[in-house]
């Protein structure tokens, strides 16, 4: 699926083992560009290790209810994407809610619309799969709350990283939703 925004395409790529490379790639790289802060010794070990690795993905890819994507602006990777299908917080159930899993674009290509497109997708995809409620988890220190809030979700619930080796400071999350 193709979006445009100010005059910037992006394109949405079903990841599968051929390019699986590039979205552990560009994963990474994005993930250490914005978040290695939060990591004792800036080491995201626990956290690639849980998301990252050939093994998780490879998995992720026969699971039905995972969906997982390439960020493309013209014939280059900018970002990844991962989305649950079925996957309910607190009393929202299965059915009615998708899960933002995985959103990260390179340092480079951010403030330039890619996000909000990407928030557009998502928001196509979860109304074509018939849900009420997108939800997500993000960092309460950081610009990222301010940009979900600024793109129709709401603060639902405080939460936090449960991985080993973050940073105590660092650790305080915000469940956010949005009501399609």
């Amino acid at each position: 699926m193709s979006l445009s925004v100010l005059g910037i395409t992006i394109t949405l790529v079903p990841v599968t083992l051929d390019n699986l490379e590039a979205y552990l790639k560009v994963g990474i790289k994005s993930y250490c560009e914005n978040y290695l802060h939060l990591w004792e010794n800036e080491d995201p070990t626990p956290y690639i290790s849980n998301g990252f690795t050939p093994e998780v993905v490879e998995r992720e890819l026969l699971d039905t209810n995972a969906l997982n994507f390439l960020v493309n602006s013209g014939d280059e990777t900018v970002g990844i994407l991962k989305l649950v299908k079925n996957c309910g917080i607190d009393e929202i159930s299965d059915t009615d809610a998708l899960k933002a899993e995985k959103i990260y674009l390179l340092k480079e290509h951010s403030g330039r619309g890619i996000g909000r497109q990407v928030l557009q997708f998502i928001e196509k995809t979860a109304k074509a799969l018939n849900k009420k409620v997108i939800w997500l988890d993000a960092m309460q220190k950081g610009k990222p709350v301010q940009f979900y809030q600024n793109n129709g979700f709401s603060i639902k619930r405080e939460s936090e990283v449960t991985l080993p080796h973050v940073k105590p400071e660092e650790k305080p999350m915000y469940i956010l939703t949005k009501e399609l």
